[in-house]
């Protein structure tokens, strides 16, 4: 692994440890929360757009995904489209460990952290635990944010692009980032998530692919002036 890489690494780790921390520190997961908690409800979630993003869920993840595989698939089969291989994978293999895997078979299912509506401070039953506080596996399903990692995938072609098109790969991330963020509103609001689930939803997917861009040599500038 190069030193780039490593550097790039150890600074989004940072980044969002420093963030938690900050995070906790404000107590900010719970007063945003209770921004949204009114007359013993959660009001605006249910409002559009909201609740539209809520029911659109990762239909945009699951088309990106199956471009790529389309992609992948079409460049085995031609010689002409044999540069989208490892791009048209990448696609899908970020999805299925990043959204899929690591968000919600590994930390959704097994850490435990109770979701707002869930915490007495919003008439709930169990008690608040911070991101970094296990709870009981399989009693809640908070940290971190299943939709708002789908949401943030979009930003995967980013690392397909920032080296050859860096317009193009801005243009990703931007784009990633707000669906992300306005997902990650929308479960605010609807009482499913904390600040700080959303936070490290990003995270995971980005440090998926950060990973796997390095793995299989998407990230060389070489290999993104492929998909040029």
């Amino acid at each position: 692994m190069n030193r780039r890489f490593s550097v790039e690494l150890l600074m989004t780790l940072a980044l969002l440890v420093l963030a938690t921390g900050l995070i906790a520190a404000a107590n900010a997961d719970l007063v945003l929360s209770s921004r949204f908690y009114l007359e013993r409800g959660w009001p605006v979630g249910e409002q559009f757009p909201w609740k539209l993003l809520y029911r659109i869920d990762r239909t945009p993840a699951v088309l990106l995904a199956l471009g790529g595989l389309v992609a992948a698939v079409w460049g085995l089969r031609s010689l002409k489209m044999r540069h989208w291989v490892r791009p048209g994978f990448f696609l899908v293999i970020v999805l299925a460990l990043g959204p899929g895997l690591l968000v919600n078979s590994v930390f959704k299912e097994h850490w435990g952290r109770p979701r707002p509506r869930e915490i007495v401070q919003f008439d709930g039953t169990k008690t608040f635990l911070q991101p970094w506080q296990p709870g009981i596996s399989g009693k809640g399903r908070s940290f971190p944010s299943g939709h708002s990692s789908a949401a943030f995938y979009l930003i995967a072609p980013f690392f397909l692009y920032r080296r050859s098109r860096p317009a193009l790969a801005r243009r990703w991330l931007t784009g990633g980032l707000i669906f992300g963020m306005l997902m990650s509103y929308a479960r605010i609001a609807q009482g499913g998530h904390f600040l700080s689930d959303c936070l490290w939803a990003f995270g995971m997917v980005w440090l998926t692919a950060l990973l796997l861009a390095e793995i299989m040599g998407i990230d060389r500038s070489d290999a993104g002036a492929e998909t040029g």
